[in-house]
């Protein structure tokens, strides 16, 4: 996108999505800076040309000079302390996150008083590799940014916010922050869940299992590779609705199971999940357009749009 005036861009956190987000960002013309707590991490950008720092206060005050906004790019346990942080070094700045649970990121947010200039973020993009060295600038290409509106988000920073998403090459998912974490529990974070155990079931069969392993074996256990700890990350500050989809398939598996004892087929399954990939396979999103920023109720036509599946391509 052009034509709009680019806000600096701080990012602290600048691992895989963080890190993607300050090369995407930078390539879109922004003025980029960036805080990483690992000097080792901070070095690797440096190296390859970003200007990224150990010192949060100096990349903090920048910030508050600059009237950047900032962009929290770590996991969820160490949100506490970025938010502290931020509450010390630049309070008056607008502010997102790419954190992937949205409610408890929000919970946290208003605790520390930096609720006001507050827009939640969540782009739905990633790999099972982290850190620096797996960030790219095209990781957001065509992807869904979850951007949050939830009442008493104000249409300055949410507007910031979205162009920023939209200009690192994604389209805008406007959500509630209750919805979002309902939905991801069942499209991101159940995965990993069913990886994990997958990728044990597979090892418990032996070498020859795992010699024998192939597409589907390895296709479904991909996020399996992810580090146990972000993992954790990930999963565990949703704990809520996970536990409610976890119930749900506990209960489809159950029932499959008991079909394949007690008739020797799991057709029932084969036939719903087959319905399910289609459902996904054949989904169109559609472009959400008349509705402005700031005017009478467009929070609320926003999440009502992008509940039914539509996006913006953009604020123009």
């Amino acid at each position: 996108m052009t034509g709009h005036r680019k806000p600096a861009v701080c990012v602290l956190g600048t691992g895989l999505i963080g890190g993607s987000v300050l090369r995407a960002a930078f390539d879109a013309g922004y003025e980029t800076w960036g805080f990483n707590r690992s000097e080792a991490g901070a070095k690797a950008a440096r190296s390859d040309g970003f200007d990224v720092r150990s010192d949060v206060e100096a990349v903090l005050g920048r910030a508050a000079d600059s009237d950047a906004l900032i962009v929290i790019g770590v996991p969820m346990p160490a949100l506490d302390a970025v938010l502290s942080d931020i509450r010390t070094f630049a309070p008056n700045c607008a502010l997102t996150d790419v954190v992937s649970v949205k409610g408890p990121v929000a919970k946290t947010v208003h605790r520390h008083d930096l609720g006001a200039k507050y827009v939640g973020g969540h782009p739905m993009a990633g790999t099972s590799e982290s850190g620096w060295a797996a960030s790219t600038p095209t990781l957001f290409k065509g992807a869904a940014w979850a951007v949050s509106v939830d009442p008493g988000v104000h249409a300055e920073p949410w507007t910031q916010v979205a162009r920023l998403a939209l200009d690192c090459g994604a389209v805008v998912v406007p959500v509630l922050a209750a919805e979002h974490d309902r939905a991801v529990a069942r499209i991101s974070h159940l995965p990993h869940i069913l990886a994990e155990a997958l990728a044990i079931a597979g090892a418990g069969g032996g070498p020859l299992a795992l010699g024998l392993a192939a597409g589907s074996f390895r296709d479904g256990t991909r996020v399996a590779a992810t580090a146990p700890e972000l993992v954790r990350a990930i999963c565990e500050p949703n704990a809520e609705a996970l536990l409610e989809v976890l119930d749900d398939s506990l209960r489809v598996l159950t029932a499959a199971r008991d079909s394949l004892r007690d008739t020797d087929s799991i057709a029932q399954l084969a036939a719903a999940g087959h319905d399910g990939r289609n459902d996904y396979d054949t989904f169109q999103r559609w472009a959400i357009t008349g509705i402005t920023p700031g005017d009478h109720d467009w929070l609320a036509k926003l999440a009502d749009a992008g509940r039914r599946g539509g996006v913006l391509e953009n604020l123009d």
